[in-house]
């Protein structure tokens, strides 16, 4: 298949439809796993990573506005008990303040991830093995593309 404007056309037109369907999926809540806003999971899947990060280093990695980050964090510290994230001032530099993953910020975090990889497991099934080797391949470059974009 050459590399025509057409084609690229068409494949961006189908990935962005499947961007519009999982951006569907990703809004509804899915059962079994906690109430976690999209921007929520996001926190917390930097802070698993690696913590603590600042807030304002959290606020830059998901792109959301400081006064979203105030918001976010505020639902995640301690709002209707949940504990999954705490706050501390940093010793380092008084003027900003440290957020670290609590037990329980991480057991939320694992049961969302676990729930929502299990929705693509389930999704991916349909492929045969070999293609489900093509697409990871093929999915590795489309990603590494993706990070060269968001990185500039």
């Amino acid at each position: 298949m050459p590399d025509s404007q057409e084609t690229l056309d068409k494949m961006a037109g189908e990935i962005f439809e499947l961007y519009r369907l999982v951006a569907i999926a990703r809004s509804r809540r899915p059962s079994g796993s906690d109430d976690l806003s999209e921007t929520e999971f996001l926190t917390l899947d930097l802070l698993a990573k690696e913590q603590p990060r600042t807030i304002g280093e959290v606020q830059k990695q998901i792109g959301v506005l400081p006064a979203q980050m105030s918001r976010i964090v505020r639902a995640l510290e301690d709002e209707d008990g949940r504990g999954y994230v705490e706050c501390k001032i940093n010793p380092r530099d008084r003027r900003r303040i440290n957020i670290s993953l609590t037990d329980a910020g991480r057991k939320a975090y694992e049961t969302y991830r676990t729930v929502r990889l299990g929705s693509m497991q389930q999704i991916l099934r349909v492929l045969p093995p070999n293609d489900r080797m093509h697409f990871m391949r093929i999915l590795g470059q489309i990603r590494d593309a993706f990070l060269q974009v968001v990185s500039k």
